[in-house]
């Protein structure tokens, strides 16, 4: 034979490898390979193969047949599997028919087991037994996916731990009545709402209640592993009885907030006055402790979600982050893999629908982002809201998402609660082992709609005919253990009777009020933004950058960039004539904040160098590419500085530095945006937990979001960093938004806010310079970091020396306030003062009240922005600078006109009206 011809890839190198075996040790291979070996020598020469005289000839294609037929089964076995429990059939695949290879079950019976290879062989005495036992693996209720996985280690330990059935439950090694107690208790609560709060919403778990013990059996067996924090995200489905039965809330407090009591007065008064809104019971999370009491105890995290499906991804990824993260150490933050835990459930439309499950899968080998694994469960119900799959995905399977980064991906049927255990073993062994992703794609059905109010029937009428018909998974448990004489049909029924007493009489003495507890942060203490102490003497400051510019020997600067930071070496000389420029002032202000022991994370879109050429933060020989950060290198640091270039997404990235900073709220955790109008694709993590958080679910975040914003001709992209949208969300004292004018308010607010890091935590929102980034007009004095403060309202200090001249006060914030004083109608007119609003909200009265009251023969007051009006922050301070003004003074605003764009397309027509807007604001005619 013609063994190029007749053979194929890795089925070639198999036989041969078989045959040269056999030649060097016939006693290597198997009786019935033996037999075949010594009959026939393959050639590679064209010339046939030779046989003994008086033997058969044996037939090669039928040896190849058998090998790819078992090779098909293994990687594609899936397709034959009944993975759906309402009976649909799988679409199956011909390479997995012996016909396909022109095979016949008596020529496999004819054929050695060692042919087919792996565990099976040892087991069988013939082909034909070990590929009916590769389908019984490979096509029963587990469908194993790994075809497009890269790594021969991995490929090669998943196939041993299914054919070995290693991780498969047994009725000697498992207690199966538990696991009917676990189904019991799942099916009987979402039964007990059902009954006792019709039409409520709760989205139930039915269909999927196996979900529940796989949950625990995961989180048991990491238990027994070095994790210290497990991190559950999840949407709506099945989240009420993943709360009680995997998170151990209380039933009380659940049934509680069914029956949604308004407490006292007293309460309502208090809602009035905070703000506290708090979310519905199937968005909320909840935290417990297993291993309480020993030195190591593990903590269970399920962190809220709303109704934005898969939104928590990132930002349970960003807790995991955080909590396998050390920092209690000058240098680099150090990543331990294995002391935190990521488990996710998606929703199945979501899971191919929503780009943010790729954001984050992305995540997954990069600098700053690994996790060291995560498992995902997708809650497979077949089904979007009305939906179908045909509707919703233009894949065969809702987890083909996952395919193009690498993971594995086991499908399985959850009516079949032993292989589904047996899943969820696989699952936390590989991670262990590898350190990577899993994906589970648990496959069941919703028993209701949507919701429980919704009728599914109008649209699937023929599916939920064979729901309503279906028996649940615990009465198809149950059902098989009296069948196999392990309970009685008595005993099985005992239990459902007696979760129902349980739970009605928890029901029975139900108080409401008692039983709801709302997580409401304690309020800050009163004053505690304006008491902090942001000043650093200047031997601090100097000592800092003396170490910030410290250089290894041997280090190679590029020329040019050598030339750009030569004037930060005289920077500090002079208190009062020395300039220190943006890029500087933020430099020393981090620097200052890790010597005073707290840690810091920055992150963003090219942030290492800065978008706009200014930070150098990571530096790089010229010579030999070696990297270097000084600000992992103080010698004062008392705590990690870590800053990573993220990927280019802003919703997976924001939402990643939103959960890390949730996790250690400790650390002051940066996140810059390449323009700041790249925040526009971050809108939902904004939205739903920066801005909202608080009120909702009692978080208190203190993320810093950097966005550059500034009119300058780039046109209606990359000009604004939408404060608008911030303003209209500004509410309860819940963000802090600033656009600084000087480098040294920078400074100031950037170690405020980590100075309020544990007693008055905030989102800021700093709309951050470009072209100012270099302007001398920008940059401070040294003498303004060593004895300044924050100041959220900076008065014009020229116009005070003759303030009964001025009859216009002109206030603005940022860039425009540095167009207006450079402009050549500045010095022409005494009779305007211009102030600036350097902190947008809140808007302190006590800071704008002076400035307005300081020029007795002040005839009118104007805010002036860049934007047009119905952008920037006009909209947001006209209602609280009309209050302020009280009637004394007309208020006006000088803007661009309403637009639906937010600037120009052409850099002429900028320059045009932007000089228009400066002239206004100084035409008092």
């Amino acid at each position: 034979m013609n063994l190029l011809h007749d053979f194929h890839g890795p089925n070639a190198g198999y036989i041969l490898e078989l045959y040269e075996r056999y030649q060097q040790d016939p006693n290597s291979v198997d009786p019935e390979t033996r037999a075949y070996f010594k009959e026939w020598t393959p050639t590679t020469n064209g010339a046939p193969a030779i046989t003994a005289a008086a033997a058969p000839a044996v037939n090669t294609d039928k040896l190849v047949g058998a090998v790819n037929l078992a090779q098909a089964v293994r990687e594609y076995g899936h397709l034959a599997a009944q993975l759906d429990p309402l009976g649909t059939p799988p679409p199956g695949d011909s390479a997995l028919d012996e016909a396909y290879y022109d095979l016949t079950e008596d020529n496999l019976r004819q054929l050695p087991a060692s042919l087919i290879g792996g565990p099976v062989a040892e087991d069988s005495d013939n082909a034909l037994q070990a590929i009916n036992q590769l389908r019984q693996i490979y096509s029963s209720t587990i469908g194993y996916d790994y075809d497009h996985m890269r790594q021969f280690e991995e490929r090669s330990w998943l196939r041993q731990a299914a054919e070995t059935s290693r991780f498969r439950p047994s009725p000697e090694q498992d207690n199966y009545g538990a696991l009917l107690q676990q189904l019991t208790a799942v099916e009987v609560f979402e039964r007990f709402l059902h009954r006792t709060f019709p039409g409520k919403t709760r989205f139930s778990i039915e269909g999927l209640d196996i979900m529940v013990p796989m949950l625990n059996e995961i989180i048991g067996r990491a238990s027994h592993a070095k994790f210290r924090t497990i991190l559950l995200g999840m949407a709506h489905r099945g989240r009420l009885n993943v709360l009680t039965h995997v998170q151990d809330k209380d039933y009380a407090e659940i049934l509680a907030e069914f029956k949604d009591p308004v407490t006292s007065e007293n309460a309502v008064a208090q809602y009035l006055a905070t703000g506290w809104t708090g979310d519905v019971k199937y968005h909320k999370g909840v935290m417990h402790t297993l291993r309480a009491g020993e030195a190591d105890p593990l903590v269970v995290s399920m962190t809220p979600n709303p109704s934005h499906l898969e939104l928590v991804n990132p930002v349970v990824a960003g807790m995991a982050r955080a909590a396998g993260t050390k920092v209690d150490h000058p240098g680099p933050a150090e990543f331990k893999p294995g002391l935190s835990l990521p488990i996710l459930i998606h929703g199945d439309a979501s899971f191919s629908g929503q780009g943010i499950v790729a954001e984050t899968f992305n995540f997954r080998y990069l600098r700053g982002y690994d996790v060291g694994g995560t498992i995902h469960i997708i809650a497979n119900n077949q089904l979007g809201f009305t939906a179908e799959p045909d509707d919703s995905r233009s894949t065969l399977y809702a987890s083909d998402v996952a395919k193009g980064y690498k993971v594995p991906i086991v499908h399985v049927n959850a009516d079949d609660p032993e292989a589904c255990l047996e899943v969820a073993r696989l699952a936390i062994g590989y991670l262990l082992e590898f350190g990577r992703d899993f994906v589970i794609d648990l496959i069941g059905y919703r028993r209701y709609g949507h919701n429980e109010g919704d009728e599914p029937r109008f649209t699937q009428p023929q599916m939920y005919k064979k729901v309503d018909e279906h028996p649940t998974v615990r009465e198809l448990w149950a059902n098989k253990l009296v069948e196999q004489n392990l309970i009685t049909a008595e005993q099985a029924q005992e239990m459902v009777d007696s979760h129902f007493n349980k739970l009605q009489e928890i029901m029975n003495k139900l108080d409401p009020q008692e039983s709801i507890v709302e997580p409401e942060p304690e309020p800050p203490p009163p004053g505690a933004a304006k008491k902090a102490h942001t000043a650093v003497p200047i031997d601090r400051l100097r000592g800092l950058h003396r170490s910030l510019l410290d250089l290894p020997e041997g280090f190679t600067l590029h020329p040019r960039l050598s030339r750009i930071l030569k004037p930060r070496h005289s920077a500090l000389d002079d208190l009062a004539e020395s300039k220190v420029d943006w890029a500087m002032a933020e430099a020393l202000a981090l620097a200052s904040i890790l010597e005073d022991g707290i840690a810091i994370r920055m992150t963003g879109e090219d942030v290492e160098r800065g978008t706009f050429s200014h930070r150098h933060a990571v530096l790089h020989d010229a010579e030999t590419g070696q990297q270097y950060v000084p600000m992992q290198h103080l010698p004062q640091a008392g705590a990690a500085f870590e800053i990573v270039n993220s990927p280019l997404t802003e919703n997976g990235a924001v939402g990643f530095e939103y959960g890390y900073n949730i996790q250690e709220p400790d650390r002051l955790v940066i996140w810059e945006a390449q323009y700041g109008d790249f925040i526009n694709g971050a809108q939902p993590v904004i939205d739903e937990f920066i801005v909202s958080g608080r009120d909702k679910w009692g978080q208190t975040p203190s993320l810093v979001l950097l966005l550059p914003h500034g009119y300058e001709g780039a046109g209606p992209d990359h000009s604004t960093g939408r404060p608008e949208r911030f303003l209209q969300m500004a509410a309860d004292i819940n963000i802090r938004i600033a656009n600084c004018t000087t480098s040294a308010q920078y400074f100031h607010l950037l170690r405020r806010q980590a100075v309020l890091l544990k007693t008055d935590p905030l989102p800021l929102i700093i709309l951050t310079p470009k072209s100012l980034l270099r302007n001398p007009l920008a940059a401070s004095p040294p003498q303004d970091f060593v004895e300044g403060i924050w100041q959220p309202v900076i008065d014009d200090a020229r116009a005070k020396e003759s303030a009964d001249k001025v009859k216009r006060l002109v206030l603005c914030s940022g860039k425009m306030y540095i167009d207006l004083i450079s402009s050549e109608y500045r010095d022409r007119n005494e009779a305007v003062a211009v102030a600036r609003i350097e902190q947008l909200y809140p808007l302190l009265p006590e800071a704008v009240l002076p400035v307005l009251e300081g020029y007795p023969n002040l005839a009118e007051v104007m805010w002036v922005q860049e934007e047009p009006r119905n952008m920037g922050a006009w909209e947001a301070l006209r209602p609280q600078l009309r209050k302020l003004i009280d009637g004394r003074w007309p208020l006006s605003c000088t803007s661009r006109p309403r637009r639906a764009s937010p600037a120009e397309g052409s850099s002429a027509w900028h320059a045009i009206n932007q000089k228009e807007l400066v002239r206004l604001a100084f035409d008092l005619e």
